[in-house]
């Protein structure tokens, strides 16, 4: 495949580590990177710890093209993601004007007054651009390649609009999904891994789903920037399986081959 650009993610916050919150942002801008050519390489977890937080920024900065936090940009004492940045690029802090009058004209337009708690969240380390909330107005912001933007998955989504023009595209990679039913991976396995090596820009993957005695079975994933070779890795794969399909349906009558999703 042809170089795109590279992205990691830092996913912060103790609630997602201890399993009471579920992440779904990480689905959300993965799906968001591969649509504008952006390769995503790299995941990380780390608690509401300044230690851990700017070890991990520090770590992947210079590592990938663009770094994405999401976590900790809250009014609560244990949200210090903007100043671990600060600390990360070593850079003060300070009440950003135009941050804070985002937040009092939501607070005005709401009927309440900004306290101190909220006024945290004009807090940006200095240098950085902000990036736009339209759900509640409070920010994110980007400073060199790291975005810093909300937890909260509505808001995190909100926020990649504004960040989306700030990037650099690639070409988006394509994917063909092959579904085997009934048939298990490792009968697979051997054609998967020859059309692999003939195919060196393409991606192939194995991914078994389901139990017996319900339903099981494999899924089979084509990737690649090169619609051509992915429609003709994708054709040959699907001739060389339904030997192995038919195979199958001797001892289980329901197996099939279907292809997906193109």
């Amino acid at each position: 495949m042809s170089a795109n650009p590279t992205a990691a993610i830092i996913i912060i916050g103790d609630e997602i580590l201890s399993g009471r919150t579920t992440d779904t942002n990480v689905n959300t801008i993965a799906k968001f990177l591969n649509a504008l050519g952006i390769d995503l390489r790299e995941v990380r977890m780390v608690h509401d710890i300044e230690a851990q937080i700017i070890e991990a920024v520090t770590a992947v900065r210079d590592a990938y093209d663009y770094i994405f936090t999401t976590g900790g940009i809250g009014p609560t004492h244990d949200d210090i993601t903007a100043d671990c940045i600060a600390r990360a690029f070593n850079v003060q802090i300070s009440e950003h004007p135009a941050a804070l009058k985002l937040l009092v004209d939501r607070a005005a337009k709401m009927g309440w007054e900004l306290n101190d708690n909220s006024r945290r969240m004009a807090r940006i380390p200095h240098g950085a651009e902000l990036i736009k909330n339209p759900v509640s107005a409070a920010p994110g912001f980007q400073l060199g390649n790291v975005f810093v933007l909300a937890g909260v998955p509505k808001i995190m989504t909100a926020m990649l609009e504004d960040v989306a023009p700030r990037l650099r595209t690639g070409r988006r990679v394509l994917s063909r999904t092959i579904k085997l039913t009934y048939v298990g991976e490792s009968w697979a396995a051997d054609v998967l891994r020859d059309i692999d090596h003939r195919y060196p820009d393409l991606s192939l993957g194995s991914y078994p789903y389901g139990l017996l005695p319900g339903e099981f079975g494999t899924h089979l994933v084509v990737r690649g920037q090169d619609e051509n070779d992915l429609d003709a890795a994708t054709t040959e794969l699907i001739k060389r399986l339904e030997p192995i399909v038919a195979e199958t349906q001797q001892r289980q009558p329901l197996a099939s081959l279907e292809e997906l999703t193109v």
